[in-house]
């Protein structure tokens, strides 16, 4: 259940504002990109913090696919040489990328709190898929020589 002191808030809200997921006053970011230890205002750890490069493979996919579509549009009426999209493309893309990755993280942070978010935990590591490949092979080939032998 949640907390009384903190009513549930939506993980947009508090995510593209770069703020706690919890209480959404404290600041979730200590400097661009780097997460704080735990939020100022209300004590929440960050340490369930784990988007990984998630908010860069997304930002960079969904920026190249609005980015090549402007590059195209661009290149198909204006024909400019190629040093104009050195000059003008290039930044535009970066500056996107740059502006959208920030509020993205924080928005993935925010869902892993929302959903409770935790790292898998199996109960059976290694013993999935005995009796196939090269070892269920050799295993059936050493019960079928002993049962031959007896």
């Amino acid at each position: 259940m949640s907390d009384p002191a903190y009513p549930p808030i939506s993980p947009l809200k508090t995510g593209i504002r770069c703020r706690c997921p919890r209480c959404g006053v404290g600041p979730l970011f200590q400097g661009y990109l780097t997460i704080r230890k735990e939020c100022s205002n209300c004590g929440l750890d960050y340490g369930f913090a784990d988007p990984a490069d998630g908010p860069a493979f997304f930002v960079m996919s969904a920026v190249g696919i609005v980015g090549m579509i402007g590059f195209m549009i661009f290149e198909f009426n204006v024909h400019p040489p190629i040093w104009v999209h050195f000059v003008v493309t290039l930044p535009i893309l970066a500056l996107m990328c740059l502006g959208v990755l920030r509020p993205f993280k924080g928005w993935l942070v925010s869902e892993q709190f929302f959903h409770k978010a935790a790292p898998p935990e199996f109960e059976s590591v290694g013993k999935h898929g005995e009796g196939y490949g090269w070892r269920g092979q050799a295993e059936r080939a050493a019960k079928d020589e002993a049962r031959e032998k007896s």
